[in-house]
């Protein structure tokens, strides 16, 4: 199954990006305003870049329902209550094919189910009492049960000839997020 290879073959980039970004600091409650303002702009980086290319490279996976799974709105608007510009930037590497974009959405899935996480730690801390939580809160209830039928899909339709592209997808992601 491509879910468990590509978490297996993802691990390191994985945890260096929890590192860089500094995720043992939400959990001790020293996770400041300002890296929470970072970790919101290196999640910019990603989603602006490759939403709109697994929009399009996903287009015939209907079951995948990308308009549902879209997060690029919900980030603007806390980057727009924080007062953090930014600019969308042109990929500096393109998914190649639908194996590299189901494993960049793999990224953002994943993401998506920690930011669950990273939303309940930050709200116990009193410097985020008046932060809303619109990206990492995207999916609310439904975030596990839309990662459960996100790797059942891909677990479905990526073929073990595909799983290689798949994991650069999924590096190609974490390398914009990091």
């Amino acid at each position: 199954m491509i879910s468990v290879f590509l978490k297996e073959q993802t691990k390191q980039q994985h945890d260096d990006t929890e590192a860089k970004l500094q995720s043992q600091k939400i959990f001790d409650k020293s996770y400041t305003l300002e890296d929470y303002k970072t970790l919101l702009i290196h999640n910019y980086q990603l989603i602006s870049r490759y939403e709109p290319q697994i929009q399009e490279q996903l287009k015939n996976y209907t079951e995948l329902k990308l308009d549902l799974r879209s997060k690029i709105n919900a980030l603007k608007i806390d980057l727009n209550n924080l007062n953090i510009e930014t600019e969308s930037e042109a990929p500096t590497q393109n998914l190649e094919n639908e194996a590299e974009a189901f494993g960049a959405l793999y990224v953002m899935e994943g993401s998506t189910l920690g930011g669950n996480v990273i939303a309940k730690q930050l709200k116990r801390n009193p410097e985020f009492e008046n932060v809303e939580f619109n990206y990492f809160g995207v999916y609310g209830e439904k975030t596990g049960p839309f990662w459960q039928e996100f790797k059942s899909i891909i677990d479905e339709k990526i073929t073990e000839e595909h799983y290689e592209a798949c994991v650069t997808g999924a590096k190609k992601a974490y390398q914009l997020l990091a």
